[in-house]
Order: C-alpha cells, then sequence, then structure tokens
C-alpha cells in the first residue's frame, strides 16, 4: 500500500470531510506517522476492528466504521432470513457517533437497525442480538483498551461474536470495497421515517436483568445475609454501573458501595492508567473505600462489562487478595456446578467449556461433577461456537464456560463473557458462604486443597508499529523453527502448533491433528502437568506467554511458579 499516495487522496477527495483533512494537514511533515496512519487498512482481529482513533485507513473514524458496516451489510444482504442489526456502545470516546454512522450505513443499505438509547454492556449486546431476533450486532468498544482506542465488535445471529465461516465472509466484503465513496448512508430523520432505525432500552433491559436473575441458585441465602455482605464496586468509568448496581438491589444486596471517583462513564478514564481490571492499579481507589469500611468483597468491571476483576477479604489476615481470572472463574464454576448440583441436580450431559490458556483445575472441576469438558482456542467466540454447536446438534448441555482473562458466562441466555452476571453470582456465593460461617477465600483454599493448588500467569510484552508487527511476527517463527525442548527442570513432551495444525511428540516423533480452527498459538505440554502457551494478541500490540503448573502444596506451587516465569524471561531475552 502506497501511504504516501493514500494521504493524498484523503486530503484531496471531496469526500472527507473538513475536520478530517485538517487533522491530516498537522501531521504533513511527519513520514512516520503519515507511514503509521496509512501504511495498511485497519484489519478485522477478534471479530472485528480496534484501533487507535483517528484519520487514516489504519485508525478508527467515521470513514473506517462506515467501510466495516459496509462490508457486513454487502454480507447480511446475501444471507436468507430478516435484516435486523442491533446495536449497542461503551463509554469510550467517539462510541456514540460510531453508533450511529454503523445505523445509518445500515439503514442506508435497507438493514433495519436498533439502536440503544445510551451506552450498554457487551453481554447485554449480545443477549439483546437473540432477543430481538436479529441477524446480527454491532458493539462499539474497545473493552480495557487505554482510553485513545475504539473498537468494532461484530456478532451472529447466535449472540455470539463471528467465528468461520462469517468471519471471513465478512472481511471479505469489507476488502472489495476499494472507493470509499460507494459505502451508503443516510439521515436519521430519514430512516426513521423509513421504520428503518429504531431506539430501544428500558424494555431490552428489564427482560435482560430478568433473565440473568434466574440464574440465582440460593435466594434464601441472600434473604437471610444480603444486608450483612459489605460489597464494594466500581464500573471503571464504563457501562457497569447501572446494571450491576439493579441487579444486587433487586436480589436484596443492601450494603453495595460503589466507587464515586470511578461511578460515572467517562472515556478518558481520568483514574487509571487503563481501564483493565486486572491491573492492580484499578483497584487502588476500590481497595481504599474497602479498608475504610471493612469490605467483604470488592469488584470492578471493565468499561464494556464483560470482565470481572475481584478482590476478597481473608479474615484470619485482614488483607485483601485478588482473585485472577483463572481463580474466579474456576470459584464460580465449583459454586455453580457444585451447588446446582446440591440443589437439583446435573444433566447428564451437562460440560464445562474453557480456552486452551485457561487453568487446567476446570478440567478437575469438570472430572470430579462427572461432566464432559471441552477445550477451545482463545477468544470468548470459540465458548459461543460450542454452545451453538450443541444447540444445532442437540448433543450436549452447556453449564459453564470461562476464559483466563476475567470473563466467564453462567447458562446460555448470552454467548458472550458477562461480568454483570459474574457479579450477581460472586455475591451470591459471599451470602451463601456466610451462612455457612465463611468467606469466599476460605472456600477457595478448600476448593484448593480438593483438586491442588494451580497458579497460572501471563507474561506479555508490547511491540507497537510496523516494527513491533514484524518483531512479533519472527519471534513466532523462530519458535515454529527451534522449539523449546524443556523450560528448567520441565521437559518438553508435545509441541502443538495451531496454525500448521500439528502436535508432535517430541520424544516419539509421532504427529497428530490438533482438531481446532487454525490460529498463530504454539502451546507446549510439560512434565507435571504443566505447560506453556505462546501467541500474538488479536486485539493489542503485544505477544503473550501464558504458563501453567499445579503441586499438592501451595508452597510448592509458588515456588514452581516463580521458577516457570523465569525460564520464560530467559526465553523471551533470547528472542527479542
Amino acid at each position: 500500500m502506497d501511504f504516501m499516495k493514500t494521504y493524498e487522496e484523503w486530503l484531496n477527495n471531496p469526500y472527507f470531510d473538513e475536520s478530517t483533512k485538517e487533522e491530516l494537514r498537522k501531521i504533513k511533515d511527519d513520514e512516520n506517522e503519515i507511514k503509521e496512519r496509512f501504511y495498511k487498512n485497519l484489519e478485522f482481529g477478534t471479530a472485528g476492528l480496534r484501533g487507535i482513533i483517528g484519520a487514516g485507513t489504519n485508525r478508527l473514524n467515521i470513514y473506517t466504521i462506515r467501510k466495516a458496516t459496509q462490508g457486513l451489510a454487502n454480507y447480511i444482504l446475501k444471507q436468507e432470513g430478516e435484516k435486523r442489526v442491533v446495536i449497542a456502545y461503551d463509554s469510550r470516546h467517539m462510541s456514540p457517533e460510531f453508533a450511529k454512522e454503523a445505523a445509518l450505513c445500515l439503514a442506508a443499505n435497507g438493514i433495519k437497525a436498533f439502536v440503544f438509547e445510551s451506552l450498554r454492556p457487551t453481554p447485554e449486546l449480545s443477549f439483546a442480538v437473540r432477543e430481538l431476533g436479529c441477524m446480527a450486532g454491532i458493539n462499539i468498544t474497545a473493552s480495557h483498551n487505554p482510553s485513545d482506542y475504539n473498537g468494532y465488535k461484530v456478532y451472529w445471529a447466535d449472540g455470539a461474536q463471528i467465528t468461520p465461516p462469517h468471519d471471513s465472509g465478512i472481511m471479505q466484503e469489507v476488502n472489495d470495497i476499494i472507493d470509499y465513496s460507494t459505502m451508503k448512508t443516510t439521515t436519521q430523520a430519514k430512516a426513521k421515517a423509513e421504520g428503518l432505525y429504531e431506539v430501544i432500552g428500558d424494555e431490552i433491559d428489564t427482560k435482560y436483568i430478568n433473565t440473568i436473575k434466574e440464574y440465582v441458585i440460593h435466594p434464601e441465602a441472600i434473604k437471610e445475609a444480603g444486608d450483612q455482605i459489605k460489597i464494594v464496586y466500581s464500573p471503571l468509568h464504563g457501562t457497569g454501573n447501572m446494571p450491576v448496581r439493579r441487579v444486587l438491589k433487586e436480589l436484596g444486596f443492601t450494603k453495595v458501595y460503589v466507587v464515586k471517583e470511578q461511578e460515572m462513564p467517562d472515556g478518558n478514564f481520568p483514574t487509571v492508567p487503563y481501564p483493565n481490571p486486572e491491573a492492580k492499579e484499578a483497584f487502588a481507589l476500590g481497595l481504599k473505600l474497602a479498608k475504610e469500611i471493612d469490605a467483604d468483597i470488592v469488584l470492578a468491571t471493565d468499561p464494556d462489562a464483560d470482565r470481572l476483576g475481584v478482590y476478597v477479604k481473608d479474615t484470619k489476615s485482614g488483607e485483601y487478595k485478588v482473585l485472577n481470572g483463572n481463580v474466579s472463574g474456576a470459584f464460580l464454576a465449583e459454586y455453580e456446578i457444585g451447588q446446582r448440583k446440591a440443589t437439583k441436580g446435573l444433566p447428564e450431559d451437562g460440560y464445562l467449556v474453557r480456552t486452551i490458556v485457561t487453568t487446567k483445575m476446570s478440567d478437575a472441576i469438570a472430572k470430579y461433577y462427572g461432566l464432559d469438558f471441552h477445550e477451545v482456542l482463545t477468544g470468548f467466540k470459540y465458548i459461543g461456537q460450542k454452545i451453538l454447536e450443541s444447540e444445532n446438534t442437540g448433543k450436549g448441555h452447556y453449564l459453564f464456560g470461562f476464559e483466563e482473562s476475567y470473563g466467564c458466562l453462567i447458562g446460555d441466555y448470552a454467548r458472550d463473557k458477562d461480568a454483570v452476571s459474574a457479579t450477581m453470582a460472586l455475591c451470591e456465593a459471599a451470602a451463601y458462604y456466610h451462612t455457612k460461617g465463611m468467606t469466599i477465600y476460605d472456600a477457595i483454599i478448600e476448593m484448593n486443597e480438593r483438586y491442588g493448588f494451580y497458579i497460572e500467569d501471563t507474561h506479555a510484552v508490547t511491540l507497537s508499529g510496523i516494527e513491533g508487527l514484524e518483531k512479533i511476527s519472527s519471534i513466532m517463527e523462530s519458535l515454529r523453527k527451534m522449539p523449546p525442548t524443556s523450560f528448567g527442570a520441565l521437559t518438553v513432551l508435545k509441541v502443538r502448533d495451531y496454525q500448521n495444525e500439528i502436535i508432535t511428540d517430541l520424544k516419539t516423533k509421532e504427529t497428530a491433528k490438533t482438531k481446532l480452527p487454525k490460529s498463530n498459538v504454539l502451546y507446549y505440554e510439560l512434565e507435571n502437568n504443566a505447560w506453556v502457551c505462546v501467541r500474538p494478541s488479536g486485539t493489542e500490540p503485544k505477544i503473550k506467554f501464558y504458563f501453567g503448573i499445579m503441586e499438592k502444596a501451595q508452597k510448592d506451587a509458588q515456588n514452581s511458579a516463580k521458577v516457570m516465569e523465569e525460564e520464560i524471561k530467559k526465553l523471551l531475552g533470547k528472542l527479542l
């Protein structure tokens, strides 16, 4: 792509508005910045677009949004069925504008758009796609990325983010658009007059909240202890504030303390470096409030409220212990499945799903309760795909799915991770264990003693820009040519190369098929049930090294995890 030629085209083409051109004129003497903005088209990653807001083909703006939507519209018009799309958005900069732009492009193509009246969480969008009988959904969000980012996620009729063949089909339609001026749009007044633009809100909100409340297992525990559990909650300036507070209030939790500094939607995310509940910094204000009021649990949802971060109080030490996504996910799996079995039994064909980089404790939980277990690629869309497979074949009953990146889904009412229902479940569990004279932290220790002490972690390296992409590609190529044979004292037994769809036994040299979709991922099976996985992020300019170990004793697990982390750092040092 001739970036200077494309830059000049944007400056001179009357199709692009004056504010866009003015932004581009300001960088006329910065060739590197021009290159970064125009050396390629912004590409679909995990089910859509994600990028820095600004003018250019490699940036997110009304034109790249319109191009993506025109491609989606072209794909929809070739499908059988009613042409309807629901659109939601979060608290980020330009989110309402991008949502409106997408809706008007759809309307101009004769496709009806349902647009939420104001910001809504991702799981509600997933729910609404199914509830309204839409062919697709669009969510304007960049999840937990820094404030200069936004994104565009596409969902299909089942409520999950797009997977094959729809993802490649839509991307092909987008790529086939060469001339921006061929993309359609209209006015909001015209779209409404033609019945192609409908604003939605309260009715879907109530249906969504009522649906997730059906998954409460122990209402009697909430009735007994709901006024005793102290909950600190932060929406991190995002979409979670209203739905989380509403569901907790309706269930009977009366002591919910919202972090005031982080309560209101704000695309600048002024109180955090970036709004990620995985980051310790995101909890600074919440933990401060928790200590002041002696809270039992501290919760934070990311801007689009699909991820949940958790701290729980250890009453013995008085400290607040962080639960990473593996621990909180495994705990909720144990609670939901165990308590469902105790109260009404489990279906014979019930199953649990996790991604390949998620804790293997889930395997042990599934085995303990006699459930089937499924492993899928990284990305919650693959969990959604597994649910759809069960729906289409009538084989298997989905109970719970989660991934290490702080996301889970209880039940199949939606097809994306849901921090609103996860918050509800965590608080219910706190109330339940309170009636047993226990805390969540006590229950987690009990869980570890049953299944073993699992520790998982991620080491990520950010490599931005063109050079960063090239370096990430180089690292993956090097690992494929010369796979590591050990990590410290642990020997690599097998290497799974999901890109080439081959599992290689390093001792026997025998090979087998991976049986999962192609993906640029390398996975190392080690001795003692340990593992390491390497993959470029689908949403950020990062390469990620994941690992997991398990020991019978907590101290041994902690020591093994430290050794593994050092080994990964050594490997990275050689590769960078």
